[in-house]
């Protein structure tokens, strides 16, 4: 009778613990709805992220910058180092990259494609969000991501240079998926191609392709990688630039159906008219967004060489804590230290550490130190 007893006790424990390890390991992709993401099959963490960052808007502003941990004023690919963290002492909560030259062994700014990797590993494993866009060769002239000879039509299907495109395409799928963290799982990355595509410097801009044209590249972009190379850990970020209308902003958009994040990147933020309009047009974002059930977000922002000391509290954060709807925008990322000629973040003995610091010690912001867990929802 003890025996039986026994025996049916550890069953009855086996049946348990068996039950218990199952539900974990289910759990990733089918236990997290998030409406309204461009991908459904995405992974567990990159719907987590998709929903945190919803749960965000109104709550505060997180601040990235480029390249951060690549290199800086007067040091390049030390490990750790970060201009923004030896000012503040915390590292961005944003971190951007770009896969423009992919194929290559290193990026158009020389940051190594393995280097790369492993910086996204690292501030994924610190907590960070990492956004990524896509300064792209012309793939029918050659010339870089400026050389505006047409070329749109000849990608789409159909298109002499369709093939080729689509092995580029090739690329940038393997360089997403080869993105893991320690436990196998896939890095999510907010991805931004063809952006400031309002303007006519890229050959995907303004000028260079119809409205048609440009839209049916988007969508086949992504369509391409969600459906024909599986690549699950992405969100879509559209950031046409300037200060425009809300039909201008929408005159290219490819649907919400492809588009996660509602962007806008703009410069040179140095006087009140400016900040003025630059509300106006924070507002235009959420709003548009919130019609949409997108993310807002400040995709692109910064002042070259930051001339005006007090620039960070006074001409970007006051503006945008200025009124509810602007206060929505979810991150802002500024572009990167690369000389002292040109570069937009603080770093040791710059004139605007002083108000960064208010900037960075003010409640509203987030740096990585301030991020909850934006993988587990």
């Amino acid at each position: 009778m003890k025996k039986f007893i026994s025996i049916f006790f550890f069953l009855f424990i086996s049946l348990i613990f068996c039950s218990k390890k199952n539900a974990t390991e289910s759990l990733p992709n089918k236990e997290i709805e998030a409406p309204g993401i461009v991908d459904q099959n995405a992974t567990y963490e990159t719907k987590a992220l998709y929903l945190n960052l919803k749960k965000m808007m109104g709550k505060g502003i997180m601040f990235g910058h480029q390249d951060d941990t690549a290199y800086g004023i007067d040091w390049a690919y030390t490990p750790l180092r970060s201009d923004v963290k030896e000012v503040c002492g915390s590292y961005p909560a944003v971190y951007g990259w770009d896969i423009g030259d992919i194929g290559n062994p290193a990026n158009l700014d020389g940051v190594g494609f393995d280097l790369m990797k492993l910086l996204i590993k690292q501030a994924y494993k610190r907590g960070g969000i990492n956004t990524v866009s896509m300064h792209i060769d012309n793939p029918v002239s050659g010339g870089d991501a400026w050389n505006v000879t047409g070329a749109v039509d000849q990608i789409l299907p159909g298109g002499a240079k369709y093939a080729e495109y689509k092995k580029l395409l090739d690329l940038v799928a393997d360089f997403f998926t080869s993105l893991k963290g320690d436990n196998g799982e896939l890095i999510p990355v907010i991805f931004r191609p063809y952006h400031e595509h309002t303007g006519s410097w890229f050959w995907w801009g303004q000028n260079n392709c119809s409205k048609e044209e440009f839209i049916a590249l988007w969508q086949f972009t992504v369509t391409y990688l969600r459906d024909e190379k599986n690549v699950h850990n992405l969100l879509y970020a559209y950031s046409p630039n300037g200060y425009i209308s809300n039909a201008k902003y929408l005159e290219r958009y490819p649907g919400d159906d492809f588009v996660d994040v509602f962007g806008l990147d703009t410069y040179n933020l140095r006087n009140n008219d400016q900040k003025t309009e630059f509300v106006r047009q924070l507002n235009r974002v959420v709003l548009l967004a919130q019609q949409r059930n997108k993310i807002p977000a400040l995709t692109e922002v910064g002042l070259n060489k930051i001339p005006i000391n007090n620039w960070w509290t006074e001409f970007l954060l006051k503006p945008i804590k200025s009124d509810s709807s602007s206060k929505k925008i979810v991150y802002l990322l500024v572009w990167r230290n690369w000389t002292r000629e040109h570069h937009f973040a603080p770093f040791p003995g710059h004139a605007s550490v002083p108000d960064f610091l208010k900037f960075y010690q003010d409640p509203y912001t987030i740096f990585e130190d301030d991020l909850q867990d934006m993988y587990s929802y």
